[in-house]
């Protein structure tokens, strides 16, 4: 039996609220929305304190704003920034509140604007929320990330459709289908889900791989991994011990690469959406780890700025493998969006590690991160570099060499 939009919506609220962010009863709840995005924020609001939330919090956000001050704010007032959405989120992570966020906005909304000073703003911003991507980082909170659709996102997704609002009901389904919500149980497929990818990543645990070989057209790369590193993926466990499915959709499994031993190079297999821009075509050279040279279609200059945001940027800090023949990547579409595009697509991202992705990183001081292999930074940006003519080989600590994926899927039984 199909269901209709509102029992598909109904599910999608409910799988946010007990499957993502795993809200605990008494706990309280920082949910972060854009005001286009109200109608499922009041069923979160709703799901969220009939699943015993003791007070949820909403923090609005607005494209039309962000936009206006660029266009419109004096030119010397950029070194500014907003501080009560991160107060907020600072105070709410430090007492250990839930935290969700509704992600949904226009993939192209600063492309007009002066990159520098949105890079400025970017940076400054993610500077002063450093605490706040610290205690995500570490899991001191169960947190999660869901989408919704909004007109100017929708219509860049679905340009072909017969009307804004077409647009809009294309990329309701497309979400519902990646994130299960179309399914009579929902909460029952993603648990089989979840445990499907517990499964891989203990595989790749048990294996301990010290390097990992990337093959692809524009791509012969080696990335280097650290002795004890740790694979995660699908559900985590905060460390309040409160299970939590940080992103919805998710297919990928994820670690952290050695912060100095990336070699060779990388190329996109989607385009990137950040700050605000669309880079497009782009490819990384790295050496010890480092990338020495940028090169792009489209806003390079928005890819160079990222790069250049500290030393840790100029590093990889996180290593995902997602099959090809993920949900996301059979759809064909181009979500213009991180959150659904990195589960189209195995990926690397530039900047943070994850500490728990280090055995006892969570008790690490930075320069020990640093050097057991992990990577510290402002900033934390995904990019795909996946496709059906990508091989990947795991080396082992004895030197021998196994084949991990092979046409972008997995070259191992999930039964072994």
């Amino acid at each position: 039996m199909s269901l209709n939009f509102e029992q598909k919506l109904e599910n999608y609220a409910e799988l946010a609220v007990k499957i993502g962010v795993g809200l605990q009863p008494g706990q309280r709840l920082l949910l972060r929305s854009s005001v286009e995005c109200a109608p499922l924020a009041r069923m979160i609001v709703d799901k969220a304190y009939k699943a015993g939330a003791r007070l949820v919090d909403v923090l609005w956000s607005d494209d039309a704003v962000t936009l206006s001050r660029f266009a419109n704010a004096p030119a010397d007032s950029f070194d500014e920034i907003s501080t009560a959405v991160a107060d907020a989120m600072d105070k709410g992570t430090a007492r250990g509140d839930a935290v969700m966020s509704i992600f949904a906005s226009d993939p192209d909304l600063l492309k007009d604007q002066d990159p520098a000073i949105v890079a400025q703003v970017q940076k400054n911003s993610q500077k002063y929320s450093l605490p706040v991507s610290r205690r995500i980082s570490a899991r001191e909170v169960n947190w999660n990330i869901i989408a919704a659709p909004i007109p100017a996102w929708a219509t860049k997704v679905f340009p072909e459709a017969t009307s804004t609002d077409d647009a809009v009901s294309k990329l309701w389904d497309a979400i519902f289908n990646a994130c299960r919500a179309d399914l009579e149980d929902p909460v029952g497929a993603w648990r089989a889900h979840t445990d499907k990818l517990k499964t891989v990543r203990q595989y790749l645990n048990d294996k301990q791989y010290v390097e990992l070989r990337y093959r692809a057209p524009g791509t012969d790369l080696v990335v280097g991994l650290p002795e004890n590193h740790i694979w995660s993926g699908g559900e985590s466990t905060s460390q309040a011990g409160i299970p939590c499915v940080p992103n919805m959709p998710t297919e990928e499994v994820f670690t952290l690469p050695h912060r100095e031993k990336v070699e060779g190079v990388v190329s996109s297999t989607k385009p990137l959406s950040y700050a605000g821009s669309l880079i497009e075509d782009f490819q990384l050279r790295f050496e010890s780890g480092r990338v020495v040279e940028v090169k792009a279609a489209r806003c390079q200059d928005v890819l160079q700025r990222l790069i250049d945001t500290d030393e840790g940027s100029t590093m990889l800090g996180e290593v995902a493998l997602v099959t090809h023949g993920s949900p996301i990547s059979q759809s064909g579409l181009l979500f213009y969006n991180t959150l659904f595009d990195e589960n189209a697509s195995s990926h690397f991202a530039v900047g943070r590690a994850y500490q728990p992705c280090l055995k006892g990183g969570v008790e690490m001081s930075d320069d020990e991160f640093n050097a057991a292999g992990g990577n510290t930074s402002l900033t934390h940006v995904d990019f795909m570099v996946g496709s059906a003519e990508m091989d990947v080989d795991g080396v082992l600590p004895d030197g021998a060499v196994e084949p991990l994926m092979r046409g972008g899927e997995w070259a191992f039984s999930l039964d072994d």
